[in-house]
Formats: C-alpha cells, structure tokens, sequence
C-alpha cells in the first residue's frame, strides 16, 4: 500500500491572489482580506473599527465599489458601507447585527495545463491512499476524479473533503483507490483554544483506513499555519500550538490502543523548528518516512520550492508500528517548476513556464506492507 501527501494547488479554480507569480504581490491582499473579515464580525463597531475597516476596503479595492480585481465585498441584507454621489464613502452598520454579509476573494480558472500536471503527478506517484492539501471541495474533488483522472486509468473510488476554517476555501482532503474504503472519519474543525477561536487553519481530520484485506490504519491529514503573512512570532505561535494539538490527539489515540498512525500534509515548517518540536521532539514517538532507511531521496532535503533543507514543509510521519512495516519511500518532483528557468531537476516537457507547474510542493511517498 503507498500513502502519499500532495498540495494540489492546480485544480479547476482558486483565489486570484493565490494565483500571483510573486508571493510579495498577494501577502498585502490577503492580509487586508483576514484583517476586514476580522474587524467586521464585532458586535458593535466604534468609530476607530469604522476608519478601520473603510482603510481594508480601500486596499482591496472595495471603497468605491463592490466588486473589485482580488475581492468582493457581499452585502446581502442591510449595509455595511454607503458610497453618496456627493461625499466620501462612509461605513454606515454600526454593529455585526447591522447587515448580513462578508468579504470573500474573487476565483478564477487555473492554468489547463498546471491542472493536467497536476492529474499527471498523482497517476505516476499512484498511491491507494492520497492526502490532498489545497483542495476546494468534495465536489471538486470528484469531479477532478472524473474529468481527469480516470481518463488516465488513474481514478480512486472513494474520495472526501470536510470544509475547514480556511476563509479562502483551501483544504485537506483524501482519496482511495477501489477496494480501500474510508471507514470512520472525526473532524477537529471546531477545537478551539482558551480564547474561544479555532485551533486548526483548516482541519485535522481522522480517516480509519481498511485495506482490500481487512487491515485498518488511522490517517490524519493536516495543513499548518503558513509562514505567508501575519507576524512571524504569531504565525509561530498558532503553527506550535496545531502541532501541539495534533499531538494530543495522536497521544489519545493510541492510549485508546491505536498503533498503526500516519500524520501527512503540508506542516510549512522545517524539523527541527520550535512550532514542530511537539511533533519530532519533545519525546514524541513519530517518525518522518526521511528518516527510514528504504527512503530513496533525489540529493534535495526539502520539498517546496527549489527542495533546499529550508523548505522541508511536507511530511509523512508514522508511528512506530507502522514506521516499522514501511518497505520504501521517496519524493517525486516532476510537476515542480524548479528555479527561474526549470532547470534545478527534471520536471514534465509539457511544462514550459512556472505558471504550468502542477504545484510549488513535491508529492511525498510511503510504501507500507499491513
């Protein structure tokens, strides 16, 4: 059996901001994105929140007009801001009980062939049990199966997706080639901290996995906090207290006498960082698939971007019943525009600019004999 963990970025759409060649263009537009949404769910608004959010709006394009470049400002019921022919625009809702409605991030259409990159990676890695990172929804999901995959002999026969807490709509999810079936799935999206606000950017999600033979493992996806915008200290700060919470569950679940435990997905952290250390220190029993002597790496230690160690984000960890049954394990790089030109390593011919990359993050794999 190969489980593998892949950020499928190139699906049919996503966020406008999320398709920027230059992470420096969209940090700005995403951060006005969480800081507008945040400052509209207040119960009573005061006029420094009002200067506030119309300064949001204004970044984002949405002061004059609803419906802007990167964002769209949805006012359903009530108002939230009025725009007079004769004056300034003016926040109007005085209150979260004011106006129904929110800003969301405008989507569009990938790139065609990024999107078929993308169906090429996950027929050649041609795992039974797909982690996915980045997706959109079940409905995507399957309709990724149906459209792409299975033209390519490539189709899984069980596929899920539980909407997380990730505003721009960007999940975890998973896939099972026929004859694996999803038994039991527990979703972690309302735990929360001393504060009351989620503890997970998305999810963590547990699958109970049964192999064509009978065999059952648990599989726990997760996408960490990213290092993309927000403070570093405070992006630290969440990204340690995911992993601590993840640990906690991988604790409860084999106290209940669980043995056979994988944890994938993308971690947007390096090993031996503090906000991973509740994972791969702090006397956890976890094992990352590079460590195990089978695994077969390319000379590169990461997995994002041009693969150098400090962008080693993407994990397989096992406990150690399952690290033990592992017969091989790799990272397969193909659908990765790799430097300026492409040139670092091999990637698909059909792939001629960075735009057509099927992903930023290399697919990682685990072959595990239950």
């Amino acid at each position: 059996m190969r489980i593998a963990s892949f950020n499928v970025e190139n699906l049919f759409s996503r966020a406008r901001v999320m398709n920027l060649a230059n992470w420096d263009e969209g940090k700005p537009i995403l951060e006005q994105y969480t800081r507008v949404n945040k400052l509209i769910q207040k119960a009573v608004y005061t006029a420094a929140d009002k200067i506030q959010i119309l300064d949001a709006l204004d970044k984002l394009g949405l002061k004059k007009k609803d419906d802007a470049k990167y964002a769209i400002l949805r006012q359903n019921r009530g108002r939230l801001i009025k725009r007079p022919t004769s004056g300034p625009p003016v926040i109007v809702a005085n209150g979260r009980a004011n106006w129904i409605g929110w800003v969301e991030l405008r989507t569009e259409t990938v790139d065609e062939i990024a999107t078929r990159m993308t169906a090429r990676v996950i027929q050649d890695v041609n795992a039974e049990v797909l982690a996915v990172i980045e997706a959109e929804d079940r409905i995507g999901l399957v309709r990724f199966n149906d459209q792409l995959l299975k033209p390519l002999a490539a189709d899984y026969g069980g596929i899920m997706l539980i909407d997380g807490n990730d505003e721009r709509g960007i999940d975890v999810g998973m896939l099972v080639k026929p004859g694996f079936q999803i038994d039991s799935i527990a979703s972690h999206v309302d735990d929360s901290d001393a504060a009351g606000d989620p503890i997970f950017s998305r999810d963590c999600p547990e699958f109970m996995i049964r192999d064509p033979a009978g065999n059952t493992f648990l599989l726990m996806i997760n996408h960490l906090k990213s290092k993309g915008y927000g403070s570093a200290s405070a992006s630290n700060a969440r990204r340690k207290a995911q992993a601590q919470r993840v640990r906690e569950i991988y604790d409860q679940r084999r106290g209940e006498g669980l043995n056979l435990i994988a944890i994938a997905g993308d971690f947007n952290d390096t090993p031996a960082s503090d906000p991973l250390s509740p994972l791969l220190a702090n006397q956890s029993d976890l094992r990352d698939i590079f460590d195990h002597p089978s695994f077969v790496g390319d000379g590169r230690p990461g997995t994002y971007g041009n693969g150098t160690a400090s962008g080693k984000f993407d994990y397989i960890l096992l406990s150690p019943d399952l690290f033990s049954k592992v017969t091989s394990g790799g990272i397969f790089r193909k659908g990765v525009w790799g430097g300026i030109n492409g040139t670092l390593f091999p990637h698909y011919p059909e792939m001629l600019s960075v735009t057509h990359a099927a992903s930023d993050h290399a697919a990682v794999w685990a072959e595990v004999t239950l």
